[in-house]
């Protein structure tokens, strides 16, 4: 699931999510590099948002609870998304629509983390700090999520992970592929960084 409830209020507002990189908009760089290592693949934004994020070919998943009341109303959607999709998964992961580098091994590790350390959830670590909105997520913990965000005003993903059996797992060096672009000049950088020909920049689809 991608995440995509955020607006683009540094970069003049807007859905976050259609901010154009590199002659496209930053989702569609965001489900290509998940593409090539999990499906399906849909898209976490209100439903508002439908018919403008709608023309990018992905399902659009509003939130499951009213007032828009953060990334962890996301990551519960995703939740009920999954387990609705297909009774027999047991995580779903998600990811920030403004993370176009995400690394091709993403999946891999974060799947053998929870298998090898027996950890419910797993997320990724960098150089640059912690990003625990980049998780694999147990299913099985929808319910106890949603207590938390209405019975007891959890906001942070970070005060969520707190409290549970979370594996971080690490990406080191440079450059950095949980880098997340939240103003014009971020972007710009990145556009540099591709047109530079990243290594880890996966091709087009052809």
């Amino acid at each position: 699931m991608i995440l995509a409830g955020g607006r683009a209020r540094r970069m003049g507002g807007g859905q976050k999510a259609l901010v154009s990189l590199a002659g496209e908009p930053l989702v569609t760089h965001v489900a290509r590099r998940l593409r090539a290592q999990a499906e399906p693949i849909a898209v976490n934004a209100p439903a508002a948002d439908r018919d403008r994020i709608g023309g990018i070919g992905l399902p659009i998943v509003p939130d499951t609870l009213p007032g828009r009341p953060g990334p962890l109303a996301g990551i519960l959607a995703a939740m009920r998304w999954a387990a609705a999709l297909d009774p027999r998964s047991s995580h779903v992961l998600t990811v920030p629509t403004d993370t176009p580098f995400l690394p091709p091994d993403l999946v891999d590790r974060l799947r053998d983390a929870v298998g090898r350390d027996g950890a419910g959830i797993a997320y990724a670590l960098s150089d640059s700090g912690p990003h625990p909105v980049i998780g694999l997520w147990p299913l099985g913990l929808a319910d106890r999520l949603e207590r938390a965000i209405v019975a007891e005003g959890v906001r942070k993903v970070r005060d969520w992970t707190g409290r549970l059996d979370a594996c971080p797992v690490s990406w080191s060096g440079t450059p950095d592929p949980f880098v997340n672009l939240n103003t014009q000049a971020e972007v710009s950088a990145a556009e540099g960084r591709i047109a530079a020909g990243s290594p880890e920049r996966p091709a087009a689809p052809g």
